[in-house]
């Protein structure tokens, strides 16, 4: 398998829209520190995603000094989003869950909602230590996240990525192909991997944080959405629905929960400390 090393680091602000690439991130319990404490919601309190709204693909947020946002798309001038007071919550629809969380402000409502043509709210996850559990069939009493789809993390491989195109220059679409990583926002890419050798880790370590390999990542259709043109297309859905599933869906990337924090840095080693094999 060769040496493993953390190939790059994801955060995502704001869920669905553009994040930033640093050098190094803590890990909390809930993520990476700052990954997905925003999220749009729209009238009855659903969150906003690129399922229905391929355009949040090319607006952006990075954060700013004490966990706010900043703000940006094309054409637009940037808006700078303080964390707001806790002065009352807001209930947020996410993957069947009730999920309480604080409103921005008036400006960053009417900026989103300008940006997308429909009503929306910016809503901040302002204590993600209690406020939404792990899916008890994975999770642990006590571990949370935060607005992710499900897990704290979630770790791709390049490998398996190439391993991937191959499939879809092969299939029916090859016009579609190569796609890049950025299809599956990942929160830690691996390096240094054979194919599908995540498949069978179960607990690892990357440099300070040691990590349960929980379960692969069932995909949708937001992986379709080419992130730099908003444009959908067919893969990576359908190659991955005939060669890799996972409980009935197209399947890529690994969630991961942490078991300790520290700070993960791009170059570290990822050690396996527990496999299937």
């Amino acid at each position: 398998m060769g040496n493993p090393t953390l190939h790059s680091i994801h955060v995502h602000p704001l869920k669905a829209v553009r994040g930033i690439a640093p050098a190094e991130a803590a890990v909390e319990p809930w993520g990476l520190a700052g990954d997905r404490r925003w999220v749009l919601v729209d009238g009855a309190g659903g969150v906003v995603t690129q399922r229905p709204h391929p355009r949040l693909a090319l607006a952006a947020a990075e954060p700013s000094p004490g966990g706010g946002l900043v703000l940006s798309a094309p054409g637009r001038a940037p808006l700078v989003v303080d964390v707001p007071e806790p002065v009352g919550t807001t209930t947020v629809r996410i993957s069947g869950e009730k999920v309480e969380g604080v409103l921005a402000d008036g400006a960053a409502h009417a900026w989103c909602s300008d940006y997308l043509g429909t009503d929306v709210r910016l809503v901040h996850l302002d204590d993600p230590a209690t406020r939404r559990p792990v899916d008890p069939e994975y999770g642990r009493p006590g571990e949370t996240v935060s607005f992710a789809d499900g897990y704290p993390l979630l770790l791709t491989a390049l490998a398996s990525l190439d391993a991937l195109n191959s499939l879809v220059a092969r299939g029916e679409f090859p016009e579609e192909g190569p796609l890049p990583m950025n299809r599956f926002r990942p929160s830690v890419v691996v390096a240094g991997t054979t194919a599908w050798a995540e498949d069978s880790w179960r607990r690892i370590a990357i440099g300070e944080a040691v990590f349960r390999v929980v379960k692969m990542c069932g995909r949708c259709v937001v992986t379709t959405v080419d992130q730099d043109t908003a444009e959908r297309g067919r893969e990576p859905l359908r190659t991955l629905g005939r060669h890799r599933r996972f409980g009935g869906a197209p399947a890529f990337g690994q969630n991961l929960i942490p078991e300790t924090g520290g700070t993960v840095r791009v170059g570290d080693p990822v050690r396996v400390l527990q496999s299937l094999e």
